[in-house]
C-alpha cells in the first residue's frame, strides 16, 4: 500500500510544473521591459508591438484615445517610424510585484531625441500589466503618462 501510495504521489508530482523563484519571475519581467525599451529605442514598431498581448490595452503618452486593439496598438506605434535616428527610451526605477501569471512593472523611462540640434527631453512614467501565456510574458495594460 506504502508503494502504491509513494508511486501515487510521484506521478501526480511529476505532473506539476516547476515553480520559480519570485526573483527568477522579477527577472524575467525586468527583462521584457528592457527589452521594450530596447525596441523603442531600435524605431521598429513591429519590434514594440511584438511584446502586447492580443487583449492588450495602452493609453499612450501622447495618445489622446484608448488603444485596445492590436491595430490600434500598432498604429500608436507607427510613430516610431518617423522619429529621429537620435530618438531612445531609457529605463528609470521599476517596482516589479508578481502575482502568479501576471506581474506589473511601474516605473519611469525617459524619451529623448534631437531635433534642429536641440535635445529633447520627455520624462514620463509607466504601468505595465504583464500575463504570462504560451512561455512569454506580454503586455496586457500599459498605462504611460508625461512627469508634471
Amino acid at each position: 500500500m506504502r508503494i502504491t501510495l509513494a508511486l501515487l504521489a510521484a506521478a501526480l508530482l511529476s505532473g506539476c510544473q516547476t515553480m520559480q523563484s519570485p526573483d527568477e519571475t522579477k527577472g524575467e519581467i525586468a527583462a521584457a521591459t528592457q527589452a521594450w525599451s530596447e525596441a523603442m529605442s531600435s524605431h521598429d514598431a513591429q519590434r514594440v508591438v511584438a511584446f502586447y498581448d492580443s487583449e492588450a490595452v495602452l493609453w499612450g503618452t501622447r495618445s489622446p484615445t484608448l488603444r485596445d486593439t492590436p491595430a490600434t496598438v500598432r498604429d500608436y506605434f507607427n510613430v516610431l517610424n518617423t522619429v529621429p535616428p537620435s530618438y531612445k527610451a531609457v529605463l528609470g526605477e521599476q517596482h516589479i510585484r508578481v502575482y502568479g501569471d501576471i506581474a506589473i512593472n511601474t516605473g519611469t523611462y525617459t524619451f529623448s531625441e534631437v531635433r534642429d540640434g536641440k535635445e529633447i527631453v520627455r520624462p514620463a512614467r509607466f504601468s505595465f500589466v504583464y500575463r504570462h501565456r504560451n512561455g512569454r510574458w506580454l503586455i496586457v495594460d500599459h498605462h504611460s503618462s508625461a512627469v508634471p
